[in-house]
């Protein structure tokens, strides 16, 4: 890499924790070595371990968003992301087992993109929005549950280019968030919140992260969904609960401080997986019920230009 790029690079770096700046570091030397960062168009860090974010946990991943040029065949890259995974096995982004529920769960994260720490796509993919091609997810899935434009502006908001182009811009055009969005997150927020409370039978399979994931992207989504921004947890966490009745503040007030404190350190806690279903659902609800008062608000202060009532034209008998 040439010197003004690695000088950019370590800025960029500033402020993420030692562990991100090894995987990234390790990551640009293996794409010099195995492709060749003239054929990276961008890199984008975008989460929870960027450095103006504060929800960086025990649970966090490192989650990079690489954009090759359209040369780069989809075979190469198929290729190297052996060496991506093994990088993350080296830096604790992943655990590394020969059981047969663990690999099932790295295809179940591998086929949604969760507990995903690296997204190797091509500019053309990323300038059409092809969700399924930029995270590499399965395509079926991703149509049918995944709320696609809501990650993606998600992605947009709370990233940092790296290096290489800003091609970020190119792609806000396209992000149209619509009531269809809310919906798939339900589903899909309420598929992972299931999911985690049946494989809770087997402790081992670290069934509370799901769980925590689930409640993490209800929050993220339907806060993106009201006010198009990205706050961390805790701020969006406020917002959800000042939504509630006043008898309600309370109970939402405690789920969210169990939420952030399991976030911290993720223990088994079967009261807290239960009421999860539930809250996603209200969650969801109370986004939507604000959207639509929202809406409504802002209908009605839209001035009216009072129509001039039409006369209709007077006909006189003709005269000789």
């Amino acid at each position: 890499m040439h010197d003004a790029s690695s000088e950019r690079l370590e800025e960029n770096l500033y402020g993420i924790n030692q562990q991100s700046r090894n995987y990234i570091r390790d990551i640009i030397t293996l794409i010099n070595k195995e492709v060749g960062i003239n054929k990276v168009l961008s890199i984008l860090l975008f989460g929870s371990q960027r450095a103006q974010c504060s929800d960086s946990t025990s649970v966090s991943d490192c989650d990079l968003l690489i954009i090759f040029k359209d040369r780069v065949s989809n075979h190469h890259i198929k290729e190297i992301e052996k060496y991506f995974i093994a990088l993350e096995f080296k830096h604790n982004f992943r655990q590394f087992s020969k059981k047969l529920s663990k690999k099932i769960l790295g295809v179940i994260s591998q086929t949604t993109g969760i507990f995903v720490s690296h997204f190797l796509t091509k500019k053309k993919y990323w300038e059409d929005a092809n969700f399924y091609k930029i995270f590499r997810v399965n395509r079926v899935f991703s149509a049918a549950f995944a709320p696609r434009n809501i990650v993606l502006g998600n992605v947009l908001s709370n990233s940092t280019n790296l290096y290489g182009d800003d091609l970020r811009n190119r792609l806000r055009p396209k992000i149209q968030i619509t009531f269809l969005e809310m919906i798939k997150s339900t589903i899909m927020n309420l598929m992972i919140s299931f999911f985690s409370i049946i494989i809770s039978l087997f402790r081992k399979l670290d069934p509370t992260k799901y769980q925590l994931e689930a409640i993490k992207w209800a929050l993220k989504a339907s806060n993106f969904y009201c006010f198009r921004d990205v706050k961390d947890l805790k701020t969006i966490s406020k917002r959800f609960i000042s939504f509630e009745k006043p008898r309600a503040q309370r109970r939402a007030k405690k789920f969210f401080t169990r939420f952030m404190n399991l976030r911290k350190k993720p223990v088994g806690d079967m009261n807290f997986m239960l009421r999860c279903p539930i809250r996603i659902i209200k969650i969801h609800l109370k986004a939507i019920t604000y959207q639509k008062l929202i809406n409504t608000k802002l209908n009605s202060q839209i001035p009216t230009i009072p129509i001039e009532p039409i006369v209709p034209d007077r006909t006189f008998s003709l005269r000789v």
